[in-house]
């Protein structure tokens, strides 16, 4: 019986030991903090032009390159960017601040009609993703698309 406790002891001390992986992807980490966590409590903390650029980025990069266990856009981030990118104040900050890098992720210059576009893009994806988000997104959709 001693033997037996001692061999599932081992078993649970070696299993606590394995490195975990993260289910979705946040963003590459420096110092344990995700990118995502640090520009989102940057631009609420002390909301800039450059720090709504660089969300716009992360953002981009989030939806274009996900990854984790699970390989897919982690939940909540399509609604976040997508209402970002709706925002009036991101259209002109982005125009205006954003780096040469960082308007050549879109590829265009009418970022007035893509951010309109991808914005409630965004919205329908997390709504694909996460059905549940039908509820509260739903009828945002619905009242900017039959402003149009």
């Amino acid at each position: 019986m001693k033997r037996l406790l001692i061999i599932f002891a081992s078993a649970f001390l070696l299993s606590s030991c394995a490195t975990t992986s993260e289910l979705y992807y946040w963003g590459n980490k420096v110092d344990g903090v995700s990118k995502y966590e640090k520009l989102t409590y940057k631009n609420y903390d002390r909301q800039t032009p450059e720090s709504i650029c660089d969300l716009v980025e992360l953002y981009e990069d989030m939806v274009s390159n996900p990854g984790g266990t699970r390989n897919t856009i982690p939940p909540g981030i399509c609604a976040e960017y997508g209402f970002l990118l709706l925002q009036e104040r991101t259209l002109d900050s982005f125009e205006k601040y954003a780096k040469p890098r960082q308007k050549r992720i879109f590829n265009t210059d009418d970022y007035a009609t893509l951010f309109e576009e991808k914005g409630i893009e965004m919205l329908r994806k997390e709504v694909e993703l996460y059905p549940e988000s039908e509820t509260f997104i739903g009828p945002i959709i619905k009242q900017l698309t039959s402003d149009n």
